[in-house]
């Protein structure tokens, strides 16, 4: 399952645009209020049970520098991806280039985030509910820019299958097993930079909607109870 759902969670965000035909799908509340969950989820799934685990393993600041390093990555990661991992994925009518820097990021990102999979299987949900909407999201994306069907499918089947790839790679590299706990300390950093920033960007007119509210307190429940 830690290699099966992160994978289907990309594939099913990917076809529900295409099939609906609805390129525009990024406009529409439901896709906020889902983001506004998943970022609740995936920040109290990571709270709970990555974060713990990660500060029994590693001795003194080692955990925090290691976080503050994922953080930063991830800040590095979103200038190629303009903020594509929390949502921000802008269309530009004039250029119908590959965005060869969004994939990249993209693969970066998830390939880092499949290598708690195997050892927290809870986070393996945090990232499933993560990964449905931004793949609606940049499916809608490159629908809209016009690219080939066939560049959207091969786009969406990669960036599905990084996930797994780093669950994999995790698993049965036996020389990375004394590193998981500095690598899962990336993780962390990243998970809770994406996280954060869904959380506490505004909306329009800087208002903090009660049912944005009731989609974050949901997640933090769900999560609780993982």
């Amino acid at each position: 399952m830690s290699y099966l759902l992160p994978f289907l969670g990309v594939i099913f965000g990917g076809l529900l645009v295409i099939f609906t035909k609805k390129n525009r799908i990024s406009s529409k509340w439901p896709i906020k209020l889902l983001l506004s969950f998943s970022g609740a989820f995936l920040l109290s799934l990571t709270l709970f049970n990555l974060l713990p685990d990660v500060y029994h393993h590693l001795e003194g600041k080692a955990t925090g520098v290691f976080i503050m390093l994922g953080i930063t990555l991830q800040i590095v990661l979103e200038t190629l991806s303009k903020g594509a991992e929390h949502g921000h994925i802008h269309h530009h009518s004039d250029s119908n280039d590959f965005p060869w820097l969004l994939f990249i990021s993209l693969c970066i990102h998830s390939f880092l985030e499949g290598f708690p999979l195997h050892q927290h299987n809870s986070m393996m949900f945090g990232v499933l509910m993560h990964k449905i909407p931004i793949a609606i999201l940049i499916t809608a994306f490159l629908v809209k820019s016009k690219f080939k069907m066939s560049q959207i499918l091969l786009f969406l089947l990669v960036f599905a299958i990084m996930t797994p790839l780093g669950t994999f790679v995790s698993f049965y590299f036996e020389g990375l097993e004394a590193y998981i706990s500095y690598i899962n300390a990336i993780v962390i950093g990243i998970f809770l930079h994406i996280s954060t920033i869904i959380l506490f960007e505004s909306d329009q007119g800087h208002k903090f909607n009660f049912s944005k509210l009731f989609a974050i307190l949901l997640g933090i429940i769900i999560a609780y109870f993982i």
